[in-house]
């Protein structure tokens, strides 16, 4: 599948430089992009500062539902293409395209609720009989949204369905790895009925326009979703900036010895797997005590050989590449670094070109750079502990936070672990990367700062609260 784009509103210039996007199976050209240059994206962020949304509730919330109309009647095609541009399996890119109609759904209903409080002023001694009320109202500026590869559709689709719910207006650089589906998400966007003034795709190399979507005076957010080092550069350089970051991972689950081994087996599988491993809620660290750990190992290698991968548009295929063949050769060198420091080898570490096998390590230690830091691809690496407290001790050693899962039955472990984890999410019998794309989302430490997204959340981000009274 080939996707060639032009940038919405003019017409391709001869001279205008292009960018091609590889197919990372096959080294086939996906699409071609445009090259932005500084001068477009402060063309782009002037069209969005002067345009002055209008929508009303009812009509922000039909916008989002047709765009989930849309994007569930277009499936087939949109699946077609963000495995043309990522390697994500067909399995893959379809769930992510229902994950993407979710979110507007979830922006479709929040739009339709009442943001405002009011309080009551004689509730002291000193009262008076007035009423408080609070509104919340879109930004005087613009967003500037960045996305990262690894969710072509359903990244971008929680940057900019919080952002039409608030009636907001947004310039998004999505990954230049990935940069076809989000042109075609704004496409189908207009086609839903929004304005273009509010959703802008600017595309190129981030070392030549990034900066200026982070300090240019007329952004009010800047909202990014990707590395933990970019994260920091931003935090750095949008000053005085309102900021949304949402970073890397390294996500344990957690097998205690009262576990149902047969399902925390298939949870790990799924969690380390799904997506090839590119997630930042993937399962990156497999933490299993040692009453349980030898069988719970021969579970994890025999789901894990009825993982099928190579060809990503193999309807069969569970696991297709990942991003580029730099990162599948990072990934390789994770893992024989880890077995020459005395990690077994139970199965897979087979690549060619993007692809790399789901692989099992056991008995890896914590200080093997394979999980001391973020894997991001299909490996599980298997660590035995003795105790809940070796436990919570590991989960609280690396320097992320984001989520964790949980396999056990009993009440103390589950109270302790949800207390005592340095995690934004502890999910109990379930995978780390489970969510609703309206519930609170984000992590700690050098997983984020704290501030949430989710479409609830990512809509606080994206509004300013006036406070107003009145006599009453």
């Amino acid at each position: 599948m080939h996707y060639d784009t032009l940038r919405i509103g003019r017409e391709r210039k001869k001279t205008e430089r292009v960018d091609s996007v590889m197919n990372p199976y096959d080294d086939s050209i996906a699409g071609t992009v445009p090259m932005a240059t500084v001068e477009d994206v402060r063309a782009a962020i002037a069209v969005a500062r002067a345009y002055k949304p209008t929508l009303t509730r009812y009509e922000r919330s039909q916008i989002c539902l047709r765009a989930a109309t849309l994007l569930r009647e277009r499936t087939a095609i949109i699946s077609d293409l963000i495995t043309a541009e990522s390697g994500l399996s067909k399995k893959d890119s379809i769930y992510e395209v229902g994950r993407a109609c979710d979110v507007f759904t979830f922006a479709a209903n929040a739009a339709l609720v009442d943001d405002g409080q009011i309080f009551s002023c004689d509730l002291t001694p000193h009262g008076k009989k007035r009423r408080v009320y609070t509104l919340r109202e879109p930004l005087l500026g613009v967003i500037a949204a960045i996305t990262p590869f690894n969710h072509p559709l359903n990244q971008v689709a929680h940057k900019v369905a919080p952002s039409i719910a608030t009636n907001n207006r947004m310039v998004l650089k999505p990954s230049e790895k990935t940069p076809l589906t989000a042109i075609l998400l704004a496409d189908l966007l207009v086609e839903a009925g929004l304005p273009p003034e509010m959703f802008q795709v600017i595309t190129g190399d981030p070392r030549e326009i990034a900066d200026e979507l982070l300090t240019h005076p007329d952004v009010d957010v800047v909202t990014f979703t990707g590395g933990v080092p970019i994260g920091k550069y931003i935090a750095a350089k949008a000053v005085y900036k309102r900021q949304v970051l949402e970073l890397g991972g390294n996500d344990p689950i957690i097998v205690m010895e009262d576990a149902d081994i047969e399902e925390a087996a298939s949870l790990a599988v799924a969690g380390s797997y799904k997506n090839s491993g590119q997630r930042c809620t993937a399962v990156k660290r497999i933490l299993v005590h040692k009453a349980v750990a030898d069988r719970f190992v021969e579970l994890l290698v025999e789901k894990t050989r009825t993982i099928r991968y190579g060809d990503p548009m193999d309807p069969s295929t569970d696991v297709g590449t990942v991003i580029d063949e730099a990162a599948a050769l990072e990934f390789e060198a994770k893992v024989n670094d880890a077995i020459a420091r005395g990690a077994k080898l139970l199965y897979g570490h087979i690549r060619q070109g993007a692809v790399y096998s789901p692989t099992v390590l056991d008995h890896v230690t914590a200080d093997m750079p394979v999980v001391k830091t973020e894997t991001f691809g299909p490996v599980s690496p298997v660590i035995r502990f003795s105790s809940i407290d070796e436990a919570i001790e590991l989960v609280n050693s690396t320097v992320y936070g984001l989520s964790s899962a949980v396999c056990t039955n009993r009440l103390d472990y589950i109270t302790r672990f949800v207390t005592e984890l340095h995690v934004g999410t502890v999910n109990v019998r379930e995978v780390p990367g489970y969510r609703l794309e309206v519930t609170p989302f984000g992590g700690i430490k050098d997983s984020g700062t704290g501030i949430k997204e989710g479409v609830q959340e990512a809509m606080k981000s994206f509004t300013n609260t006036k406070t107003y009274s009145l006599p009453w």
